[in-house]
């Protein structure tokens, strides 16, 4: 071996602060670092908020699209830093979060790794346990939801399970604050080395196998005398685990374990890493085809064992089992996709509702109040007619109607989307329809990004990064357009209001256009599938992938967090997003509008021009050109069909002038304008359907490309659903007319 000239220790450390600068973190920023792991669903989140409370900021994992929350807190005058992993079920780097968690853990050094257990699922959680106890010494398990575990009649002996694992183990509820300054505590002296630990680590697989795990060990062992997982290692490189491989090859895996104090580091030459790489080639074949499934029942049986050992069943339950009533309601075949569909009518009813008076609020106060404070301050300083009207009437007053139209239903429809979240419903959507969904070559988690696409689509796609595969997520992203945003559902509902109500008898024109709303809103979840299972089949072909998809037990969701998580971290990060692109629609609107080539401005040239294709599609040149320029914000469609109707019909007394967007306070009145400007119950279907099929936003489009970082998945995100829109649109206008003659 050739000695590396700087000290075991100081090599060591450098190497640490290299790996953790490539992990995307600043080590110069705190005294100890705590990695925070554990399976989806066992409350790490809440035990992350409870340590770091509002000292936090989310990002993305370097090269990933994995979200990353780190936040700190003090303790003992010492700094703490706290990454929170993705919550995975292994460390097999089989996915891209179990990539994250593993390197992290692996690489990153953490001086102390805290596993958060659902104390109700601890035979299923214990095993993530027991692999991150084969890479680090210092670990902490943190027992959490065992109120939950009592209302089921789960009791846990803490101190046997401390005893098995040999870490400390800490049990409490995190969401009511129970037993975080004891994990706190114990972190703290496992992370400076005031407590040590004796970590329990899987042996004794078949004969075979163990013979062979210990020959590569000990091979292991030899070369990097200092890595103290040379186990751990053994196996990663009888599974063929790249990264490892990798870490062998480059030698860097001799800089993972500590040296005793003032002692060189040894560095192995090229030779000895390649020969320890080919005796592992060589043992690999030595093993059974199914010796990955050996080592994994190993685990699990060692976790069976542990649970047994330490959990005491039988005892009295507090309370009926609610979760197995939801769940046969929830998930029944009968009954579970019509709960589905109550529930989300439900959800969107309450946020139609409730965002009417806040809307007319801010509508009230933005449009009513401040426009023409905003011209009458213009006139005072002697602005041109111009300028004033470029500036107020063009960039402010689109700007306003999006923060009027568009804030309410998001500050609604996210909180109690993330309530639906915590609750733990929404694993149930996904369940319902994986079938679905896997059947037309998509995922099965598209369901909830599907979900989120009915609040905002540029949210909906940044929630696909839940989708492992890429090619899977990208047909998620590319069909999310096909949810009725809420930024569409003024529209639908004006439209349906005004054309479809009016075929009922007064007393159910309210339903038959709330149903009418909602079947459009269906047909677009159709032609999500139908999309989804043609991009399988040509440009994204595949098979559809399996995921383990946990029902995590119902719990009270977190009121104050979610609030605050859903404004701060979607409302108010979209809403600023659809704001900067609003700005140059209103500019765009009011140049068009008052721009003028011979007698007649631009935006009428524009009109008469669409016309023709309009027509072929059953709209006309004044929805054609409200949706081009338009195109930032599906919010200011209605407002600009009605100004550019007024300006191109020539309604005297209507409208507010030249590229002034306006809305009548009647729907009435809204309905004899838009007659006037020749609609029909044939424009009116047409345009609900363009509506929900036409192409993303500019928000959605912007987001596209920062998830996909590609041109032309961007490019094929905004115009399938245009040219889908375009043909339905056309198909149902000559059926129409074919039916009419």
């Amino acid at each position: 071996m050739t000695a590396v000239v700087a000290s075991g220790c100081a090599g060591c450390s450098q190497h640490r602060v290299d790996s953790l600068v490539r992990l995307g973190l600043n080590p110069n920023k705190w005294d100890f670092l705590i990695a925070l792991a554990g399976n989806p669903n066992v409350g790490k989140s809440t035990v992350f908020n409870s340590l770091t409370g509002l000292r936090q900021h989310t990002g993305n994992w370097p090269g990933k699209t994995i979200a990353r929350a780190e936040g700190a807190f003090a303790y003992e005058s010492k700094r703490m830093k706290v990454v929170d992993l993705p919550g995975t079920y292994s460390l097999q780097a089989g996915s891209a979060d179990e990539e994250v968690a593993r390197d992290f853990i692996l690489f990153g050094r953490p001086d102390v790794t805290v596993v958060v257990v659902d104390a109700t699922r601890l035979e299923r959680n214990l095993n993530l346990v027991l692999q991150i106890l084969d890479i680090s010494d210092r670990v902490v398990v943190y027992l959490n939801l065992m109120d939950e575990a009592k209302r089921h009649g789960i009791g846990i002996d803490v101190a046997a399970l401390e005893r098995q694992l040999g870490v400390p183990v800490v049990s409490g509820v995190a969401r009511e604050n129970i037993g975080v300054d004891e994990l706190v505590s114990a972190a703290f002296h496992v992370a400076s080395g005031a407590e040590p630990t004796r970590p329990f680590r899987v042996e004794h697989f078949e004969d075979h196998i163990e013979e062979t795990v210990l020959s590569v060990a000990q091979h292991v062992s030899s070369v990097f005398p200092h890595v103290p997982t040379s186990r751990w290692v053994a196996l990663r490189l009888l599974n063929a685990d790249d990264a490892v491989i990798e870490v062998v090859r480059s030698g860097e895996l001799g800089r993972l374990g500590d040296t005793p104090d003032g002692s060189e580091r040894l560095m192995p030459t090229l030779a000895e890493r390649e020969h320890l790489l080919s005796t592992a080639r060589r043992k690999r074949w030595e093993l059974p085809t199914d010796f990955h499934d050996k080592i994994a029942e190993r685990i699990y049986a060692v976790a069976q064992q542990v649970s047994e050992a330490t959990q005491l069943k039988g005892l009295r339950r507090a309370g009926f089992d609610l979760d197995r009533i939801l769940d046969g309601l929830l998930t029944s075949r009968w009954l579970g996709f019509p709960l589905m569909l109550a529930i989300l009518a439900a959800v969107f009813w309450i946020t139609i509702e409730g965002a009417n008076v806040p809307s007319a609020l801010l509508a009230n106060l933005l449009i009513d109040t401040v426009h023409p404070r905003l011209i009458e301050i213009g006139e005072l300083v002697g602005l041109p007619w111009w300028l004033s009207g470029f500036l107020f009437d063009g960039i402010y007053l689109a700007t306003a109607w999006v923060v009027a139209v568009m804030l309410p239903p998001m500050a609604i429809f996210f909180p109690v989307f993330t309530l639906l979240e915590d609750f733990g419903y929404l694993p149930r959507v996904a369940f319902n329809l994986d079938a679905m969904f896997r059947s037309v070559g998509a995922h099965g988690k598209q369901a909830l990004t599907m979900c989120m696409g009915f609040g905002c689509n540029a949210a909906g796609v940044v929630a696909t990064r839940v989708i492992d595969s890429p090619r899977e997520r990208l047909i998620a992203i590319i069909t999310n357009n096909f949810s009725l945003c809420n930024g569409r559902w003024p529209t639908q509902i004006l439209i349906a209001t005004i054309f479809i109500g009016a075929l009922a008898p007064e007393q159910l024109a309210g339903v038959v256009s709330a149903a009418a709303v909602v079947a459009v809103a269906v047909f677009g979840i159709i032609v999500m599938f139908a999309a989804s299972w043609m991009l399988s089949q040509t440009v994204l072909r595949g098979e559809a992938t399996s995921f383990s998809l946990e029902l995590p037990p119902y719990r009270p969701p977190r009121i104050l967090q979610t609030l605050y998580t859903s404004v701060i971290d979607r409302t108010l990060v979209v809403l600023w997003r659809a704001v900067v692109f609003a700005v140059p629609a209103g500019a765009v609107i009011w140049l068009v509008s008052n721009i003028h080539i011979g007698d007649s401005s631009l935006a009428e040239h524009a009109v008469v021009s669409l016309q023709p294709l309009g027509f072929l599609i059953g709209l006309n040149g004044v929805i054609l050109l409200a949706y081009i320029v338009a195109i930032p914000a599906n919010e200011i469609v209605i407002p600009t069909v009605l100004m550019l109707t007024v300006l191109t019909v020539e309604m005297a007394g209507a409208g507010s002038g030249d590229g002034v967007m306006f809305e009548l306070s009647n729907v009435g009145e809204t309905g004899e304008l838009l007659r006037a400007g020749g609609w029909t119950l044939l424009t009116a279907v047409n345009l609900m359907l363009f509506s929900l099929l036409h192409n993303p936003c500019s928000t959605t489009i912007y987001t596209i490309y920062r998830e996909t970082r590609s041109k032309a998945w961007t490019l094929l995100a905004t115009f399938l659903p245009l040219a889908i829109g375009v043909i339905v649109c056309f198909l149902v206008t000559q059926l129409w007319r074919l039916v009419s003659l």
